[in-house]
This record gives structure tokens, sequence and C-alpha cells, in this order.
């Protein structure tokens, strides 16, 4: 397992074998300890659940220091989630300026008000994937168009094509590798996109997200507008992959390891309870880590973490730490979850669209079960190619019925 900052390599060919991200392993719950990382960066990493959350929660760890002059940090392809302008790498007042123009969208009780929309987007794909027939390809058919369709409502870009998304989000998710000139000139595409739909928002508001989020900012009057165009930028590409890498990785996993269990989602709340287990056991991505700096002497886990030093949190190793999730119970799908997993984060940086993933997972499983008992894969996982970018999932997984 890797543990750093950034994102895996975006790959235009077929990746080498690589294991289902249910079979990955992370590091061992233990004290903080003195590692380095891929990118040559010295760090602390921080594995158990409690002191992941405390480093998560205590603002004396900060991800704007991270691009500070005097942090240690080797350079890269700079995108919208890597840059000082991105509202994850902005901490207490700027950080909190920038969320507030977009967290009411993604709020429990505004993603239940868009339930039945969404619902109705999972029964149309399975009608369509059903009037299609088998064997099909569930990813072409299902996980990728259902994210692109509730963003692209959400933000009202139903002209926008998954293939220029596509395109786009091989910039915007881009790796640590120096830039190429390639990079640079997709980045400046989508930069423009997203500064021209900020404009024409401006001059005619709708009821999307777009619309919303230029008139908290306007009326807040203090956000500088490249943090707007990362924001939006962010928003179009992390929606649409984050969701189809969770639905995707939690299909593997059950049609392939778990497929006595398959039939039981069919009940809803069964369903419900499996993806919240599922969310927190299969990650959706090979890098379930994000970096932190302490700006002040800090003691976590009985060991003092240095004023300056770069802090890697590992999410994966916080879900399985032995301590508050029993290891007997880690593979009982419908089993309630011990405490709140660690996949969205905690804090300040909590994850945005936690609730709008988890309602698709919810509804993809629930619906796909119910409709399709019979579901399963027609090759072996072993066989899987994958599309690599800050997630891993499945590029095709044809399936039968």
């Amino acid at each position: 397992m890797s543990v750093v900052s950034g994102s895996a390599e975006v790959r235009g060919v077929p990746s080498p074998p690589s294991p289902p991200l249910h079979r990955v392993s992370f590091p061992a719950a233990a004290p903080p300890r003195p590692v380095t990382l891929p990118n040559s960066t010295p760090a602390w990493l921080v594995t158990r659940y409690q002191d992941v959350r405390r480093v998560l929660t205590d603002p004396r760890f900060g991800r704007a220091e991270l691009y500070a002059d005097d942090a240690p940090r080797a350079g890269g392809t700079p995108n919208v989630a890597d840059t000082p302008a991105s509202m994850f790498n902005q901490d207490g007042p700027d950080h909190l300026r920038l969320r507030r123009t977009v967290q009411h969208a993604f709020t429990p009780r505004t993603v239940e008000v868009w339930r039945p929309w969404v619902a109705s987007v999972v029964e149309q794909l399975i009608d369509d994937l059903v009037d299609a027939g088998p064997p099909l390809d569930v990813v072409a058919a299902f996980t990728h168009p259902l994210p692109f369709t509730v963003m692209s409502r959400l933000m009202g870009l139903e002209e926008l094509q998954p293939e220029q998304l596509r395109h786009w989000a091989r910039y915007a998710f881009a790796n640590d590798t120096p830039a190429t000139g390639e990079e640079a000139e997709v980045g400046a595409e989508f930069r423009e996109f997203a500064a021209g739909l900020l404009g024409d928002r401006r001059g005619r508001p709708g009821d999307d997200l777009v619309s919303s989020l230029v008139l908290a900012a306007d009326e807040d009057g203090g956000i500088p507008e490249e943090q707007l165009v990362h924001l939006v930028c962010g928003l179009v590409a992390g929606g649409n992959d984050s969701a189809t890498a969770s639905i995707g990785n939690a299909l593997v996993y059950l049609l392939g390891e778990r497929r006595e269990n398959w039939p039981r989602l069919a009940d809803a709340d069964l369903a419900e309870t499996a993806s919240e287990r599922l969310l927190h056991s299969i990650p959706i991505g090979d890098d379930e880590s994000g970096t932190r700096r302490a700006a002040e002497d800090v003691e976590i886990g009985g060991v003092t973490i240095p004023a300056g030093s770069v802090v890697a949190v590992s999410f994966g190793s916080a879900n399985r730490d032995p301590a508050v999730f029993p290891p007997e119970r880690a593979g009982d799908l419908f089993a309630p979850l011990e405490a709140p997993t660690m996949a969205f984060g905690a804090g300040q940086h909590f994850c945005l669209g936690a609730w709008l993933m988890r309602t698709q997972l919810h509804l993809s499983l629930h619906r796909l079960a119910a409709r399709l008992p019979g579901l399963r894969l027609t090759e072996p996982v072993q066989s899987i190619v994958w599309h690599r970018s800050t997630t891993r999932s499945p590029l095709r997984l044809p399936v039968a019925w």
C-alpha cells in the first residue's frame, strides 16, 4: 500500500494486474511513527482510529501549511486537488467561506429531497439494461452513467457529454509526475470551461448548484474567482469519479466473492446497512491516506509530533483498527458499524459528497438486487482491467443474469 497524499497514475493503456480493492492491505494500527513518503517527503504515519480522528479534527494540523514556502514537498503536476486554490487545501475561515457556498446542496436533508429523483434515474438505467439484455458491461450501462446523470442535473450541465468529462478528469486528478504539455493544455481548457460556466450563471441564474454557488460567493464578496473555478472543476470531475468507483468496486466484491448475499440486498434496510459496511471496508483507490502539517508540537497517541512535520493519516488503517472494529465482524455485510467510518474523513474537511455517495450506492445495490437477483460476473475478477485516477475501478465489468 502507498501512503501518500495525491493520486494514483492516470493511465491511457491497460494497467498491470492488480488485486481488487477489497484485497488491498494497509499498515497495522500502531502509534505514530516516522516514514518516508513515495515522493521522498519525510512524514509521521498515523494509523489508529482515535489518533486519525484527532489529527483530522485538531486545528493545529492543517492543509494550507503543506503549500508554505518552507514545507517539505516534491513538485509535480498541478491539478484541481493539488493546488493552494483548492477548497481542500485551505483551513479556518478561508476554507469555511468557500465550503459554505456549496455545502447546503450536500446535507443529509437536501440529499433526501433528491432521493426520489436519483431513484428514478436508477430505475431508468436498469430498464435500459434489461431491455438491452445480457451479456453486457455494467460499467458502461450503469456505474458510469448514474453519477454522471446525477451530477449533471445537480449542476445544470445536461448538455455536457460523458466523453468530455472523462477527458477533463484525466487532468483533474493527474498524479505527481512532471507536467506534460498535453496536461497543461487540458487543464487550461477545463478551467476555461469552469470560468465560462460561472460567468454564464451570473448572467442567467437557474436553480442549479453552480447558480447558487455564484450567488453565495457574490454575496460574500471575499472569494477569489480562481478558488471558485477550482471548486467547479472539482465538483464536476470528483462527484462522478468517486461514485463510479464506489459502485463498481462494490459490485466486484459482491458478485465475485459474496454472490450468496446478493439476493438479500433486495431488502432496502439490509442494503442500507451493507452499503455503509462496503463504503467502510472497500477503498475507492490504492492510496487511502491524507496529509496535514503540524503548526506546533502536538502529542498524538503518546508521541510528540514536532512543529512543521508532515503527517500522513491512513484512513484504511483506521477503518481496520481492531480496538474499534472487531476483525471477527469485518466480513458481516449486515452488521452495523461499531463507530463512524473514516471513509469520508472527519473534521472541517469531511467529504462534502458523503451523503450523495451513500444514497447512490444504496439505491444502486438495492434496486439491482431486487430486479436482477441472478446478476453474475461472466469473467473472472483476475481479468479485470482497471481505470486509475485518484480512484481505481473496473474499466469494464461484463455481467449476465
